[in-house]
């Protein structure tokens, strides 16, 4: 149990005493103090000054009084208006202290077989192009938030849905077909998802020199230009071949259907590549072209059941004006599924295959409208999580120059920029001097982790919900608020503890409540203990940023203390135990904290 913990239920019973009421935890309100006062919590004392019926100060003074009288963590304490500052006694930090060394994963619960099940959907990927920046964002968000919703006692299901099937991947296919000669991964060099993403390009390519030529041999012929260029984009025979090729696939063509599993093997390769030196994965992955189906299934049954209805034109669509929306599209006229009937296809599927409790989608923010109607049709369709569905909606990615575009292969591409990450990383370290006395195995590997702790880092330290910028150069930098500042205290902390065990130095698993204490040794056991409460505020504001921000705050406070203060050269053989303790439990909280972001940290630097 935390200080706090313990502080709340003393002054429960406090006001209980005092004053013969019985007040809820939620009224009791403690705060670190602040820094001009003395103390370490500040008790704020106002909620019960209509039980006291006296004067905040005197209100205050009492509660205080008992306190110390009843409390063994109280120490002394000062009254500053209504505020009531608290001075923790110093064997109750290093009891603190110990709790924290001797639990592995202090601040972090275990999922138990009751514990509810959370599945986060995220990634999402057309299998005709590569991954790009945006898919980068996206993929650390939901792996980052899977860590956390664990770390927060959930059971926790990551899912994929690929976008498998359209008009999309058809372009693709059919310009393979046309321009691409045979041309495979293997005898190409090309990874299966950059290949088939520039067959994508090739397509659009192709595609609008039809439609220029169109354009212009109906404006010759008398039209509007407006109206030439609309009736060129509907008649380039390109886009029409297209659009066969895709009724053929839902026809079940065994030739196209052939093509599109061998197109789709080869980007899946290149994915999971991709995924790996991103360091997520999934535990099911689902895919359009098995969902559809069982999405137009569900409302056609919704529409048996009254729930939705069907136009003259024999399209189906859903009235959602009684929430004050609009209707929806889900079943077009000739009988072809739209994105949202894919999503009740998937969610069908995901509720048969796990007893889901919360399903969370990690989706960008141009999304909102969609999840607010889906959330209502699930509801609809008797999904119990359907009404509860979160939609964790994130901004956009920019780069210093600029957006993104997919068809004109302007990318930002996820491979690119791994590799250029780790190339500045292992720039950077070898400019700095890092990398004396290392093999080059040793470089690549700490190369590959700091490049990628500072891309996770600079990324989902933002607040998801906003647009950010990305600027390589700024996120490899060893100081400020950037992965591999928090990484390389993390290495000095482990070299200390090395250095201590060269030195026969044994490390207590236990440390004597008589222990001496310093200001700045008390403030990093209690920025140390409020690990589990930046855990739990994360978890319920779906927010990595708060653990990258929590890591910061505590690697800084440490490397303010090193400043300060000598471990190995302190003279005092008490104090050299005790810091090296808190040296050793600020490395472990910074190892299991930037795992939640998906960060490793290295052992060396």
């Amino acid at each position: 149990m935390s200080i706090e913990n313990k502080i709340c239920g003393s002054v429960i019973k406090a006001v209980k005493e005092l004053y013969g009421a019985d007040v809820p935890e939620t009224m009791v309100q403690l705060q670190k103090t602040k820094r001009e006062f003395e103390g370490n919590l500040t008790l704020v004392v106002f909620p019960f000054l209509k039980i006291s019926r006296k004067k905040p100060e005197d209100t205050a003074q009492e509660i205080g009084e008992y306190l110390k009288a009843n409390d063994e963590n109280i120490s002394t304490f000062n009254v500053v208006k209504g505020f009531l500052n608290l001075v923790i006694a110093p064997a109750a930090w290093i009891g603190l202290l110990n709790s924290i060394n001797a639990d592995e994963k202090y601040g972090e619960k275990q999922a138990g077989e009751d514990s509810p099940l959370v599945m986060i959907e995220y990634s999402s990927p057309n299998t005709n192009k590569p991954l790009h920046l945006g898919h980068v964002r996206n993929n650390l968000l939901g792996w980052s938030l899977a860590q956390i919703m664990q770390a927060n006692g959930n059971k926790v299901v990551k899912t994929n849905i690929v976008n498998d099937r359209g008009i999309h991947i058809c372009k693709s296919m059919l310009a393979w077909l046309k321009y691409g000669n045979g041309e495979t991964p293997e005898t190409s060099g090309k990874k299966g998802d950059h290949l088939i993403g520039d067959y994508y390009v090739a397509f659009d390519k192709h595609y609008r020199a039809e439609v220029k030529q169109l354009t212009e041999q109906y404006v010759a012929e008398g039209m509007g230009a407006e109206e030439a260029e609309k009736k060129a984009k509907e008649e380039a025979p390109l886009i029409k071949e297209a659009h066969e090729m895709l009724v053929k696939w839902e026809q079940n063509d065994p030739e196209v259907r052939a093509l599109w599993k061998k197109m789709n093997d080869w980007v899946y390769a290149g994915f999971d590549e991709t995924y790996k030196a991103m360091g997520v994965g999934f535990d099911k992955i689902y895919y359009e072209s098995d969902t559809y189906l069982k999405g137009k299934a569900k409302v056609e049954e919704g529409l048996a059941k009254g729930l939705f209805f069907r136009k003259d034109d024999n399209s189906v669509w859903a009235d959602l004006t009684g929430e004050g929306l609009d209707q929806k599209l889900l079943l077009r006229s000739d009988g072809t599924s739209v994105y949202m009937t894919q999503d009740i296809g998937t969610a069908e599927m995901r509720f048969k295959d796990y007893p889901i409790d919360k399903m969370i989608y990690v989706v960008g923010n141009e999304q909102n409208y969609h999840f607010q109607v889906l959330s209502i049709l699930l509801d609809r369709l008797g999904f119990k999580w359907g009404k509860e569905l979160v939609h964790f909606s994130y901004g956009m990615v920019e780069l210093p120059n600029g957006k993104m575009k997919s068809r004109e292969g302007t990318v930002v591409d996820a491979d690119e920029l791994v590799a250029e990450m780790i190339y500045d990383a292992k720039k950077t370290s070898e400019e700095l001097g890092k990398f004396n006395d290392m093999t080059e195995e040793e470089r690549n590997e700490i190369a590959r982790i700091v490049g990628m702790g500072a891309l996770k880092y600079f990324i989902l330290k933002v607040d998801a919900r906003k647009n950010m910028l990305f600027n390589p150069e700024e996120s490899i930098d060893f100081n400020g608020n950037t992965g591999p500042f928090i990484q390389y205290t993390y290495a000095r902390i482990r070299s200390i503890m090395r250095k201590a065990a060269e030195q026969q130095i044994a490390v207590p698993e236990t440390l004597d409540s008589n222990m001496p204490l310093n200001d700045k040794e008390v403030e990093l056991i209690q920025k140390m203990s409020e690990y589990g409460a930046a855990v739990a505020q994360a978890g319920k504001d779906y927010s990595p940023s708060g653990i990258a921000n929590y890591c910061y705050e505590l690697t800084k406070q440490f490397n303010q203390f090193y400043h300060d203060y000598s471990i190995l050269r302190e003279e005092d053989p008490a104090k050299v135990l005790v810091r090296l303790v808190l040296a050793q439990n600020v490395a472990k909280t910074i190892k299991n904290g930037m795992a939640l972001l998906g960060i490793e940290v290295p052992e060396r630097m």
